[in-house]
């Protein structure tokens, strides 16, 4: 693929290279393809929260909300790479929005089956369909590898934007869900966020200027047989079970406190603590952040939320440590998701982001289920030791299998 410079992009003659997220949004057709992935993106932060609030209201137990959004997770997870896959070879705008028609005809179904009492195996159906939602995030950090190609400083900005994008969609999508859902009616939040998917992915795929091109026929080995590959899965796959535990254990905490329609905001805290450092962190690049640090740096801030939880009892105080333990969230995805487009060939990045995704959503569901189980047969306080074993875990993984290293960075 032939190397295109700063003018050939008509990037503003006064945007230095180190410009950061300035020089970023000067790209033409940016701007456009970020709005867009940003209102489908939101949505991802409120089906969790808006399936646990609505199935738990309607069947009284968090144990049956947490397995059926686990397992649509871990559909999600078998599916992903192959709707990546066929991204790969076809585009995104000839895949995406089939795949996201069919994963909000999903949310629908779940939302019909619980408002109407169906029984409890059409749940799991239902929510197994969203599976077809495309890795949304995979999809923009693909654009900007298509158009940062040869300025990987500019792309680690790029990527450290993304991630405080994920970052803001999950801090904003669990306040939205808990204001629809308690405000209006408890279906409110799934159906407005499957309304805020479809038209997201609409507008982001219109933006056909900076689609990266398909490639029908790659000759590529498999992104799992990279180096290191492996290991960043499994080490994706722990921490998403950090993300999934901490999400259904602060909900059943703050409606034991009594406080139910006050989760959404507590989780948002965490989310903004990681969505200012991934904003920070893209700016500063600072030398000498590997993936062991930041890992040791997210097991030790896990603990707090566990600590507040079983010493205070204060809903407030655990929002105050939850912003804190963010904190390690941003730069530790950043790193690792770094690391994987640096080891993934470039005409299979969609698919080997997405089996990163799929390790993360494995470890979400399994998260999700476990700290469910524990919320509710030993007790919420208790169950923040979820999120500190599976980050200590993560550690673990990662440390065993060995350094992973890069020109930039030493994992």
């Amino acid at each position: 693929m032939p190397q295109q410079t700063a003018e050939e992009r008509h990037i503003p003659a006064d945007v230095p290279r180190s410009a950061g997220y300035r020089r970023l949004f000067s790209l033409p057709g940016a701007r456009a393809f970020t709005a867009g992935n940003l209102l489908a993106r939101l949505p991802i932060g409120m089906f969790g929260v808006s399936a646990v609030v609505m199935i738990a209201a309607s069947r009284g137990s968090y144990a049956l909300a947490g397995a059926v959004t686990a397992t649509g997770l871990g559909a999600t997870a078998l599916a992903g790479p192959w709707v990546a896959r066929l991204v790969d070879r076809h585009g995104q705008a000839r895949v995406a929005v089939p795949a996201t028609l069919v994963s909000v005809l999903g949310s629908l179904a779940l939302l019909l089956c619980v408002r109407w009492d169906a029984p409890g195996w059409t749940l799991f159906a239902a929510y197994a369909a969203t599976a077809a939602t495309p890795n949304i995030g995979g999809l923009s950090r693909a654009r900007w590898a298509h158009l940062l190609h040869d300025d990987p400083g500019a792309l680690h900005t790029a990527n450290s934007f993304e991630q405080a994008a994920d970052e803001l969609c999950f801090m904003l999508g669990p306040v939205l869900a808990s204001f629809l859902t308690g405000t209006f009616f408890p279906e409110a939040g799934t159906l407005t966020a499957a309304v805020l998917l479809l038209s997201g992915m609409l507008l982001f795929t219109a933006q056909r200027a900076t689609e990266p091109p398909p490639l029908t026929r790659s000759k590529a080995p498999s992104p799992l047989r990279g180096p290191g590959m492996p290991a960043l899965l499994a080490c994706f796959a722990a921490t998403g079970a950090v993300f999934g535990s901490m999400e259904v254990v602060t909900i059943a905490y703050a409606d034991a406190q009594g406080h139910r329609a006050a989760a959404g905001a507590v989780l948002a805290l965490q989310a903004a603590g990681s969505c200012a450092a991934g904003l920070v962190y893209g700016t500063l690049r600072p030398a000498g952040v590997t993936l062991t640090r930041c890992l040791a740096a997210m097991a030790a801030l896990m603990t707090l939320p566990w600590l507040s939880a079983a010493l205070t009892g204060s809903l407030p105080v655990l929002a105050g440590t939850l912003l804190v333990a963010g904190m390690a969230t941003a730069p530790t995805m950043v790193t690792a998701m770094t690391l994987v487009q640096r080891r993934t060939p470039a005409d299979r990045l969609n698919e080997g982001m997405s089996l990163m995704v799929t390790g993360l959503l494995t470890g979400v569901a399994c998260g999700s289920a476990t700290g469910g189980w524990a919320a509710e047969h030993l007790s919420p306080a208790t169950a923040y030791a979820i999120p500190v074993a599976a980050a200590c875990l993560a550690l673990l993984i990662h440390s065993g299998a060995g350094r992973v290293r890069s020109p930039r960075q030493v994992a």
